[in-house]
């Protein structure tokens, strides 16, 4: 294979050798793929910055044996308010660890990889709740990993109304005369439904343009930590 060009995000830096780097970039054609970038640890080198954990840019290489080699990159973004706020730098951190998880080689990241920049992007230049953001980020991923819940109907029995139950067990929404024969539904308001149906169906652009009053981001940050750690069967800290 000759020399490419792929835009891509670091997801994980570690050093190999004096002065070289060992790397994982989620791209949106090749998927997650290790590459090395050599010299990138000299203080003058031209893929310094473009090598740093969450950066996003160009990147121009080609591939070796087992590895991506990095010839030259431009960088596009590199997130600079989460590298000065400790507090969003660790809803980062986490996000990116389930980022690590879910991807692989020679996969198509597409969506994946806009849903990443997207909610960096919104962590880093604004001023919503970081525990909002995580939420979303959490229901829209399990979205694309097959397991959008069903949101239009009750789960068991098809009623269209009076929906205030989700269920981990059968995905999605539930009346309340079905809810109590499962004993994995949570309860939840109007607004906690409403913001589910959208997250579901929002396009990428408006994903995060909408917030929750209190009660009603706790529901989600409950309904959603749990629906997404059985889903993913792991537990994940934020």
């Amino acid at each position: 294979m000759g020399t490419i060009k792929m835009s891509g995000i670091i997801i994980s830096e570690n050093n190999l050798g004096d002065y070289d780097k060992m790397l994982t970039m989620l791209t949106p054609g090749l998927g997650k793929i290790s590459c090395v970038a050599k010299g990138a640890r000299r203080q003058k080198s031209a893929l310094l910055a473009g090598t740093q954990f969450l950066c996003f840019g160009e990147y121009l290489m080609y591939k070796g044996a087992n590895t991506y080699n990095i010839n030259s990159c431009e960088t596009i973004e590199v997130f600079y308010n989460l590298r000065t706020d400790l507090d969003k730098l660790n809803y980062a951190v986490e996000i990116t660890k389930i980022i690590r998880d879910v991807t692989d080689e020679n996969e198509n990241c597409y969506k994946i990889l806009q849903l990443f920049l997207n909610t960096l992007y919104t962590l880093s230049e604004t001023d919503k709740n970081p525990e909002l953001i995580m939420s979303i980020f959490k229901l829209k991923l399990l979205c694309f990993l097959g397991f959008t819940p069903r949101i239009n109907e009750c789960t068991n029995c098809k009623q269209k109304e009076e929906l205030k139950y989700f269920s981990l067990k059968d995905n999605g929404f539930k009346c309340e005369t079905c809810s109590r024969q499962d004993k994995s539904c949570l309860q939840m308001n109007e607004s906690t439904a409403n913001a589910i149906k959208y997250i579901v169906m929002a396009p990428a652009k408006k994903l995060y343009s909408f917030n929750l009053k209190d009660e009603s981001l706790n529901e989600l940050k409950i309904i959603t930590k749990l629906y997404f750690n059985e889903k993913l069967e792991k537990e994940y800290k934020i």
